[in-house]
């Protein structure tokens, strides 16, 4: 008796799974004027790179220690994990919060979120997109990056191997594989600014709210990593793990702290996740 009462509730053809698909979604987000312009500044950053590198000169060694800033100019993946290196911290933090704090919030702020449930998209199903959407965005940012730093790098400085700060260096073969490494874990250690920023994005109608939240209480965090007292209190901070991937690219790498780093940070984004389905599902629509 259920079911028919269900089934008469819906239109004949309605499937919940097929409605806000993927592509639709992604295009949307797509021509948005942030993410183009997220982009640009993503793909321009190896070029102000390059060009302060050409006014300064060569990065040479300070006060007789070498630093991976240092070997800037060694090559092309020398370069790019340099472009990594000065990112990582906060300029990749923006497009994750950009594009996560973005998704309901800014819905909500046009007053077409009722609408698209109304549409009937499931409340699950608006979210999963969106955030699905969200992630390969900022999974997208964080690749190119990389990828644009690589091609800059190697026409001005050219391609051989990774030089090494401590010393040895890894084959041009070697390198491009432990820099995906790298891209990969930096992406994982973003998910707890993502979870964040998603969950921000459901409490609030105001995106700028959201994506301000995500990188305040991101800076907050590594504020508190900065702060030597907390001692071993510091290993549950996402922050501390940040750089763990430095430990990669060396020639007998060391992975206890990007697992550490792993666990934490998918621990955090799982909860918040969990947290922003929860809140969403019982929240009043009035947007």
């Amino acid at each position: 008796m259920s079911t028919l009462v269900e089934r008469a509730e819906t239109a004949d053809g309605y499937r919940a799974r097929h409605t806000l698909p993927l592509r639709v979604e992604l295009l949307r987000q797509l021509k948005r004027r942030r993410t183009l312009v997220m982009g640009a500044i993503l793909a321009a950053l190896p070029l102000v790179l390059v060009v302060a590198f050409a006014i300064g000169g060569d990065p040479g060694s300070r006060n007789g220690q070498v630093t991976l800033m240092d070997t800037a100019t060694a090559s092309g993946a020398n370069f790019a994990a340099v472009n990594l290196f000065v990112s990582a911290g906060f300029l990749l933090v923006i497009p994750v919060a950009l594009f996560c704090g973005d998704t309901i919030a800014s819905e909500a702020s046009w007053s077409s979120l009722r609408y698209l449930l109304a549409a009937p998209v499931p409340r699950a199903r608006l979210l999963w997109s969106k955030l699905t959407v969200a992630l390969g965005l900022s999974l997208a940012a964080m690749v190119l990056l990389p990828i644009v730093a690589i091609a800059v790098g190697t026409a001005a400085y050219g391609w051989g191997p990774l030089e090494i700060p401590t010393g040895g260096a890894l084959s041009a073969g070697t390198a491009a594989q432990r820099l995906l490494v790298v891209i990969a874990y930096v992406f994982v250690s973003q998910l707890v600014t993502a979870g964040l920023a998603f969950w921000l994005s459901t409490k609030t109608d105001a995106p700028l709210g959201a994506v301000g939240g995500a990188v305040g209480l991101t800076i907050v965090g590594n504020v508190l990593d900065a702060v030597t007292a907390l001692g071993h209190w510091r290993d549950f901070l996402p922050a501390h793990w940040q750089f763990a991937w430095a430990d990669a690219i060396q020639p007998n790498p060391e992975w206890g702290g990007m697992i550490q780093g792993t666990a934490i940070s998918i621990t955090y984004a799982l909860v918040l996740f969990a947290l922003a389905f929860r809140g969403f599902r019982r929240k009043d629509i009035v947007s």
